[in-house]
């Protein structure tokens, strides 16, 4: 195909909202619009593989073994591949030479939309995994042990699928927030085209609204043992994303 392909990756609530609207804007990418669907995720508007509701939804989809796909999935035939770009154009302009789609179970999917789709760049962001959690907290109806638990089977997979992926990168949230300029600086690396300063706004320090909550929550009777057992037993795995859970110790009373 002449287009190239552009897949933003990561949780719900990690930030792939405000990477897809600032990439949406540039000249020569086309997002997804009037989709009439959530955050005008593609996995709404298509019928070839199954969306993430189906496996539980924020905060869940990444326990069902049946959720992820890869390169060898069966799933992939030539019928399929025409049919999931059919599907899809429909909302994208395809005078565009980029065409992106942001769905949040794409993490655990990469290797499976790169044999789709082989022309394709993925751009995985990824946020402290006390305020993806606590922010999906309200959807998932989960405990806080469940949810930090799949925050780490997710991006697990992403750092197990990403050294067989042509063209990726990945950055945090906190990253592009604060320091908007160098990230969209190295997405243009990337991607080898222009990425203009946003004109989506773009706010900071939200993170800490949810490391006070979770701090009070540490207090909490009906909450604390659940949230030592995760700080105690995942602490060592959010390291190696540069986060800790002491984090939320600092500047929250």
């Amino acid at each position: 195909m002449q287009h190239k392909f552009i897949f933003i990756c990561g949780l719900h609530r990690s930030g792939t909202s405000l990477l897809y609207d600032i990439l949406k804007e540039q000249k020569n990418i086309s997002g997804h619009t009037k989709t009439n669907v959530p955050k005008d995720e593609g996995q709404h508007i298509q019928t070839v593989y199954p969306i993430a509701k189906k496996f539980g939804g924020p905060g869940k989809f990444g326990f069902n073994k049946k959720a992820y796909l890869d390169e060898k999935s069966n799933l992939i035939t030539d019928a399929n591949k025409k049919l999931l770009f059919e599907q899809w154009s429909k909302y994208w302009n395809l005078n565009n030479d980029f065409l992106l789609e942001k769905s949040p179970p794409n993490i655990i999917k990469s290797l499976f939309l790169q044999k789709m789709f082989p022309n394709s760049y993925f751009i995985t962001i990824y946020r402290h995994p006390v305020a993806t959690s606590l922010a999906t907290k309200k959807w998932s109806k989960t405990s806080h042990l469940s949810l930090i638990d799949h925050w780490i089977k997710c991006h697990k997979q992403w750092n197990k699928d990403k050294f067989n992926l042509k063209n990726y990168m990945e950055f945090s949230y906190e990253e592009l927030v604060g320091n908007t300029p160098d990230v969209l600086k190295k997405i243009s690396l990337l991607l080898k085209t222009e990425i203009s300063n946003p004109l989506t706004h773009i706010k900071k320090d939200i993170n800490e609204k949810y490391f006070a909550l979770w701090k009070k929550n540490r207090r909490n009777l009906f909450y604390m043992r659940n949230i030592k057992k995760a700080e105690k037993k995942f602490e060592a795995d959010i390291n190696k994303f540069k986060y800790s859970f002491k984090e939320t110790y600092i500047n929250n009373s």
